[in-house]
């Protein structure tokens, strides 16, 4: 499990305190587990709300839920509370919730992939959107959008002007993105 700092406990215990809500907890998750988007994030839960698929930790006056899905992203993962001068700061070291860069021995997909959620999808998310490598077929990777891209009327130059620029930049032995997203089922895009 987590390993939580003793000056953590008591400072996560006094601000449960505060809100003054009985059997309140603390729950942590991942955002984008294994990819480099990924994020941590602690939230007030009770106990009710994480009875199945959450793995419990005992602090105490509280009690840590991790979801069984996230405990690997967990391994070696510390919480710790600093007090400098008047105030104090929260840390949370996840060493694992970014997944492990693919080696340049790893298969063109994964390398790809990984490529796509560290350098292009932090640019398309500033729009709501995203991308994600469905296929890589000979000389061709095949990509669907998602959130505000998917429908939007900037897609198409979006893919050619920034998305096959770098990824054929990056991968010479892909020569062009090809997007297979049915744009017309888009529900929110950005333009």
């Amino acid at each position: 499990m987590i390993k939580v700092s003793a000056a953590a406990i008591e400072f996560l215990g006094g601000v449960i305190k505060e809100q003054d809500v009985h059997n309140l907890h603390l729950k942590a998750t991942i955002q984008n587990p294994g990819t480099p988007a990924a994020d941590c994030h602690l939230s007030f839960c009770e106990k009710q709300e994480v009875q199945v698929g959450y793995e419990e930790q005992d602090l105490g006056d509280f009690n840590l839920y991790v979801a069984h899905d996230d405990l690997s992203y967990f391994e070696d993962a510390e919480i710790d509370y600093e007090t400098k001068g008047a105030s104090g700061q929260l840390n949370i070291k996840a060493p694992n919730i970014k997944g492990e860069t693919p080696g340049d021995d790893a298969p063109i997909f994964d390398r790809l992939a990984y490529f796509i959620d560290a350098q292009i999808n932090p640019m398309l998310a500033s729009h709501g959107g995203n991308a994600r490598l469905v296929a890589v077929e000979d000389d061709k990777a095949v990509i669907e959008f998602g959130g505000g891209c998917h429908g939007c009327g900037m897609a198409k130059q979006t893919l050619s002007q920034g998305m096959e620029t770098q990824i054929t930049a990056q991968f010479p032995e892909i020569s062009q993105v090809v997007d297979a997203t049915d744009h017309s089922t888009g529900e929110n895009p950005y333009y």
